[in-house]
């Protein structure tokens, strides 16, 4: 299984929405960036990610799981871009702040921390790890 970190702007998409959503799974559509394009065409079906509130709030605030890999984005007219579909499987007790993340010596290289636009990115298991201990996690 491979880990990874998804950024949403709450206002926009927020954890209450995905999982409101029919079966607790939507299209995570609209992706624009290459990086973060080829991030999701590496995504597998199990892969675990953390949901992310980009903007106000800068935390993890809970988990989603790969339920389809990689296809074409009907939004993007280009057809170079891809989305996934994510389906929420569980809230973080105690959500885990950029300020937390940036202040834990094992999280320095993040992706999220040396890269803080990108919006999909990979998390190795030992900082996935870090971040559900901090998050009060099993």
């Amino acid at each position: 299984m491979n880990y990874w970190l998804v950024k949403s702007e709450p206002d926009v998409w927020s954890w209450s929405d995905q999982c409101k959503a029919k079966g607790r799974t939507t299209a995570w559509e609209g992706v624009r960036n290459a990086q973060a394009c080829n991030n999701m065409k590496l995504m597998r079906k199990g892969d675990r990610a953390f949901f992310y509130h980009s903007n106000k709030d800068r935390q993890i605030v809970g988990v989603v799981e790969v339920v389809k890999e990689a296809y074409p984005d009907p939004t993007d007219e280009t057809g170079r871009f891809v989305m996934v579909d994510l389906r929420a499987l569980e809230a973080l007790k105690a959500p885990v702040t950029l300020a937390e993340i940036k202040a834990a010596p094992r999280l320095s290289e993040m992706a999220l921390v040396r890269q803080s636009r990108l919006s999909v990115m990979p998390i190795d298991p030992s900082a996935w790890k870090t971040i559900m201990k901090m998050a009060e996690m099993k």
